[in-house]
């Protein structure tokens, strides 16, 4: 394929009278990793919503893989399994054990039979280092474990695109590490990902361009090496000067 995986142009999204994203241009490589970073409020995770559907656009077009995204069921689910999404809370059913979980949509969605779904579920739950926790409950796990078994879970629709929307921030930071191991293993492996994250670490360390919004714009966007030491914008040098005295303290 020629051509980035994912395009949108001119994406706003507005909630009654209150717009919170103005206009956002993006392109996305296949392999590409894209790290979302900016204040509270600037519209990082109603960009990641409108990729994958949660939210329609106000304006604006998104494509995935050359072709445009339509928002018409029964479309949208069909379009919606290119795209799997980790959300803050990790949403598990509890229910289900931890294959439990990850076998759900693979056999009501892409049909999978559940022999080919339990197959495919505990490769990834090893890929993710949870085979010996296979059959314990969401109540048991820890909640790196449980966003480890959601990571899984959202691998097992087979992704072109994962998306992942402050995926350690209801974790402690040993768990947290947990998670990032595991994604950076994805971004070794050539996932694409857009990542929404305050983890400016793992910013540095796997993405290949960090994007800085700002009130529902692009504010600046570069290679993490630039960003971190030569940010353009000075809203930037003030949020980076914040967020990385906060991690230096200790105190988020």
């Amino acid at each position: 394929m020629s051509g980035p995986i994912i395009r949108v142009e001119g994406l706003r999204k507005s909630f009654g009278e209150r717009e919170v994203l103005r206009g956002i241009d993006l392109e996305v490589a296949a392999g590409e990793v894209v790290v979302v970073i900016g204040p509270s409020g600037c519209g990082k995770s109603t960009l990641l919503r409108c990729l994958n559907h949660l939210e329609t656009p106000t304006r604006g077009r998104i494509w995935l893989r050359g072709a445009l995204l339509e928002m018409r069921e029964p479309e949208v689910d069909r379009q919606r399994a290119h795209i799997g999404m980790v959300f803050q809370r990790f949403n598990l059913f509890p229910h289900m054990t931890a294959l439990g979980n990850v076998i759900e949509a693979p056999m009501r969605v892409k049909g999978l039979s559940r022999t080919q779904a339990e197959e495919r579920g505990l490769r990834l739950l090893e890929r993710v280092g949870l085979l010996d926790r296979k059959d314990e409950y969401p109540a048991r796990l820890s909640g790196g474990q449980q966003q480890r078994v959601a990571i899984a879970r959202a691998l097992a629709m087979e992704p072109e695109v994962m998306l992942f929307d402050e995926p350690t921030s209801a974790l402690d930071p040993e768990l947290a590490d947990e998670v990032l191991q595991v994604m950076q293993d994805l971004a070794r492996e050539g996932m694409t990902m857009v990542v929404v994250t305050h983890e400016m670490e793992f910013a540095r360390a796997v993405a290949h361009r960090v994007l800085v919004l700002e009130a529902g714009v692009i504010l600046e966007q570069g290679p993490p090496s630039v960003i971190f030491t030569r940010p353009t914008q000075p809203r930037t040098r003030e949020f980076l000067r914040k967020v990385l005295h906060m991690r230096a303290d200790g105190t988020s």
